[in-house]
């Protein structure tokens, strides 16, 4: 029965545990409650940050067919979790894998893509309403955004202020979302139902 559900990767950011040496990954809890109602029918594991050599291997043998680039840490701060999630979307891409970047997975997508990055006003603890094909009201946690659309993506979401918001991928289904749909309090049934499709 397992076989026919889908294998979904949930990438973790990395935190220093206070009164430890050791780094640890960490993925908030609140993923799993949305994980559990988006996509009851399938299942779903967090993805250590083993770096490019190991995580391609890992993925491989948990049998992963769809990824999720969580949101936590600017880019840039953690190398092991940047080299992980730069190696997963080379396998994502090679292996024409669906893949969602909330948040920083979207700016990674960018930047794997060779967009840069720039400092944002306005984005931290606020609310937008969508500009574009999608048009709903979502929550902002990101310091950082998009300088322009990355190669072979389409912008299908701005805010009031012009900012690039989500992306698509105009081959792959690969899609970027800069809000964070596991923090929303009910889930937005349209984040539900978008995911849904991508992952179809």
């Amino acid at each position: 029965m397992l076989a026919n559900k889908h294998r979904i990767g949930v990438t973790m950011r990395v935190q220093q545990a206070e009164g430890y040496d050791e780094p640890r990954d960490a993925l908030a809890n609140v993923w799993a409650s949305f994980l559990n109602t988006a996509l009851p029918e399938d299942i779903w594991m967090p993805l250590p940050n083993l770096g490019g050599n190991s995580i391609r291997a890992y993925c491989e043998s948990w049998g992963i067919d769809r990824l999720i680039l969580s949101g936590g840490e600017d880019f840039g701060i953690s190398p092991i979790r940047d080299e992980t999630e730069h190696q997963l979307l080379l396998w994502a891409e090679e292996r024409g894998i669906p893949t969602l970047g909330i948040c920083r997975g979207m700016q990674m997508m960018a930047a794997y893509k060779g967009t840069t990055l720039k400092l944002v006003d306005g984005h931290v603890c606020k609310r937008h309403t969508l500009q574009g094909s999608l048009k709903h009201e979502v929550n902002s946690f990101h310091r950082y955004g998009l300088v322009h659309c990355p190669q072979e993506f389409v912008v299908t979401a701005q805010s009031e202020d012009a900012e690039i918001e989500a992306i698509r991928h105009t081959i792959l289904q690969w899609e970027g979302w800069m809000w964070h749909p596991e923090r929303e309090t009910p889930f937005s049934p349209t984040d539900i139902e978008r995911l849904r499709a991508l992952f179809k």
